[in-house]
């Protein structure tokens, strides 16, 4: 049993993971935030927030905090960090784990188009609509500022900074929405196409059952992949058995 579990976190499913290995005698559990959200939800157990200096720096952090076990259960988009978490096991001999809620997949009535990156996204844009609700997160609004012709609704829990589009209308809110609040949104700003990242999960997933029963086209931006040799568990239950712990 991991007397001293490393959650590189900021997921619903690290601060469910991170309350488990809490409640469990003789486990020291210790969540890794990157301090980008102001008022993070809370989390269980203890708390370091910031960068580690890349890889060598997660390294040297897992010895000198005698780290037993490293769970990377960052958003599935955070690849910087999950290479780092990669490069820091296979230095130091920590056993990792990455977690990933599964990815979305369209079924009957979707109309998705599927992008590479969110340069992709931007490029597919002209051609399905000029009213664009921008579901991307509030740090990658520069890969869209170059489309003047059109107009981007973007939803943020904290304001965006530029570069961003220079017809952005910014909407400050924190989920999770309903389907009934994101219909809402989707038919008072007149979208015309939404664009969002393959987060997966249930928690935002409502805007694509709005996109759905409002027809509108949808470009999904796909996920980088895991570091080479590298495999994940879609669940808490599965980071748990991979780190020799039964249910608590």
């Amino acid at each position: 049993m991991p007397a001293h579990v490393l959650v590189l976190g900021g997921t619903a499913e690290a601060r469910r993971l991170a309350a488990d290995l809490a409640a469990r005698p003789g486990v020291r559990v210790t969540t890794s935030l990157a301090g980008r959200v102001a008022r993070p939800a809370a989390v269980a157990g203890e708390v370091r927030t910031g960068g580690f200096g890349g890889a060598e720096g997660l390294a040297g952090w897992l010895r000198t905090h005698h780290v037993d076990a490293l769970v990377d259960a960052t958003h599935p988009f955070a690849e910087t960090i999950t290479a780092s978490a990669a490069r820091a096991a296979a230095a130091t001999g920590v056993p990792l784990v990455v977690l990933r809620r599964p990815g979305w997949r369209p079924g009957p009535g979707d109309r998705w188009h599927d992008a590479p990156s969110l340069a992709g996204a931007a490029e597919a844009l002209p051609g399905l609509g000029r009213r664009v609700f921008l579901s991307t997160g509030r740090l990658g609004l520069a890969a869209f500022a170059h489309l003047t012709d059109l107009q981007f609704v973007v939803r943020s829990v904290e304001p965006p900074e530029p570069p961003m589009p220079p017809h952005t209308e910014v909407v400050l809110a924190r989920g999770p929405f309903t389907v009934a609040d994101e219909t809402g949104l989707l038919r008072s700003r007149r979208i015309e196409v939404l664009v969002t990242k393959d987060s997966g999960g249930e928690a935002t997933a409502a805007k694509l059952t709005a996109a759905r029963e409002l027809a509108l086209p949808v470009v999904v931006v796909r996920r980088p992949p895991l570091p080479q040799g590298v495999t994940a568990v879609p669940d808490v239950a599965g980071a748990l058995e991979r780190l020799g712990l039964g249910p608590g």
